[in-house]
């Protein structure tokens, strides 16, 4: 009998949680396990963990499957990601980083980073393939007019799958902060002065509006290459 520990961790995101039912599949080099329950209950930025029981030793683990499916109503579920102890103490780290939504099963790989040649065992060739016709799939192209670069072959954001959706909020996040931070440089008189800085007390002022950030309790400041007279 190989006892594997599995934690299985959900993003802190609102919404990441779900009631739906997870289960997991270990899938090593020698086997694969039996399909485990994980729970049918995550809230965000928790963790689960389990025990999965085999009657032998997989191996290295290369794969997971997560298993998802409604008991009621559909409950999408966003996985951080899965640690799995070996029975000789080994960890594995499987990376998700990925909504789940519906009755579906996602494979994971184990988060090495390894080459197409490197892929030794089948079901890993498999897996690469797989996922490079996904991305086909989800990634096609149009022209937009004559003389344009190609555009995503979409009318809106929301035909696309949720984790694209999710990517381009970020994105969209993080550009409205960009924004912000200008129009507080702007407001602060940090944008288009003319004059040298008088002091270094000057700069703190400003930057402590600015561009202070909060880390572990200190301020940081980011220097920029002005003179200072």
């Amino acid at each position: 009998m190989a006892v594997y520990k599995v934690t299985v961790a959900t993003g802190d995101m609102i919404g990441a949680g779900t009631n739906n039912s997870i289960s997991i599949t270990l899938v090593g080099s020698s086997g694969e396990s039996r399909q485990t329950t994980v729970s049918s209950l995550f809230l965000p930025g928790k963790e689960k963990r389990l025990s999965v029981h085999c009657g032998q030793d997989l191996g290295p683990i290369v794969l997971i499957r997560l298993h998802k499916w409604r008991l009621f109503l559909e409950d999408a579920w966003f996985c951080k990601d899965v640690r799995v102890t070996a029975p000789n103490g080994t960890l594995y780290r499987f990376p998700c980083y990925q909504w789940l939504e519906g009755v579906t099963t996602v494979e994971v790989r184990e988060g090495s980073g390894k080459k197409l040649v490197d892929d030794k065992l089948q079901i890993l060739k498999e897996h690469r393939r797989q996922e490079l016709a996904t991305r086909q799939e989800a990634y096609r192209w149009k022209n937009f007019a004559q003389g344009w670069p190609r555009c995503l072959s979409v009318d809106s954001i929301f035909e696309l799958d949720s984790n694209i959706q999710f990517s381009f909020t970020r994105a969209t996040n993080f550009n409205g902060f960009l924004i912000f931070q200008g129009a507080s440089h702007f407001l602060s008189g940090f944008l288009l002065r003319r004059t040298s800085w008088n002091s270094l007390d000057e700069m703190r002022t400003i930057f402590s509006r600015t561009q202070g950030r909060d880390i572990g309790g200190s301020l940081v400041f980011c220097p920029l290459p002005f003179p200072l007279h």
